[in-house]
């Protein structure tokens, strides 16, 4: 396959999949599975990555101005921005601390393709029974410490491959009570940190294993990756009220027993 096409077909996969509750790393499997392409290198997964972050980034750039404005102001009125800030700080070092402790388990199960298929029907089940079982009664104005403490450590599963970092975070939201589009909308916004501390292990990896780059490829993979993760957290936010998870719930089962029917 063309490399550029393929670069176009893997962004394409990473900006739909990465924010939704149904795990970009099975998705980004079928090109090898399905036409054994090859993996387009370190570089490559630095570009897409980055196009997730420039999306997200810019798709909340109001709540992240208002955010840093609060971290550097007393000013009360920005009191529910600053918490917002502190919430996502902590939530996010619980993740940092496992992937510091868990490189050498987290590479050695990177690869496998039947662990990736066991993970999606697994937090499909949990997925179910957060949406079932949550009382949808919270705002995000209400999420505690204790809340994001929480959301943090349910995070972790997601260094599992397969497991779906939106989807955990989606999933440990749900259970503490916060409603839907909350707990997407601070599962996205989770994203940050989570995906920029991901491309420093990305660009320390890089920088130890040097290898050549295609800059069309890069270009191709975070243009695509951009666009269609601003796209998917838009209009995710807009119907998730209404589609419910039932709908990612069943194509993770459907993903799941797929996988394995064809490895």
């Amino acid at each position: 396959m063309n490399e550029v096409l393929l670069s176009f077909i893997l962004g394409l996969i990473q900006g739909l999949t990465e924010f939704l509750p149904i795990s970009s790393s099975a998705h980004l499997l079928f090109p090898s599975l399905l036409f054994g392409t090859d993996d387009l290198g370190l570089a490559f997964d630095i570009a897409v990555h980055a196009g997730t972050l420039f999306a997200v980034m810019y798709f909340f750039r109001a709540d992240i101005f208002l955010m840093m404005k609060s971290l550097i102001s007393k000013n009360n009125t920005l009191n529910d921005s600053r918490k917002l800030a502190y919430l996502l700080i902590i939530a996010t070092i619980p993740i940092v601390i496992a992937g510091l402790l868990g490189l050498d388990f987290i590479e050695s199960n990177r690869n496998s393709i039947s662990s990736i298929a066991y993970m999606n029907l697994v937090f499909a089940g949990l997925l179910l029974l957060a949406y079932k079982a949550s009382s949808s009664s919270k705002s995000l104005v209400e999420l505690t410490i204790l809340g994001a403490i929480f959301i943090g450590v349910f995070q972790i599963f997601a260094l599992f491959p397969g497991a779906s970092r939106s989807g955990t975070a989606i999933t440990a939201a749900l259970l503490i009570g916060l409603n839907l589009k909350d707990s997407s909308r601070f599962a996205f916004l989770l994203a940050i940190p989570t995906i920029l501390g991901a491309l420093v292990f990305l660009i320390g990896d890089l920088a130890l294993y040097p290898a050549n780059i295609n800059r069309a490829s890069l270009i191709v993979g975070f243009l695509t990756s951009s666009i269609f993760a601003f796209l998917t957290i838009k209009y995710f936010l807009i119907f998730v009220e209404k589609i419910g998870m039932y709908p990612f719930v069943i194509y993770r089962v459907l993903l799941g027993v797929f996988i394995l029917a064809i490895i």
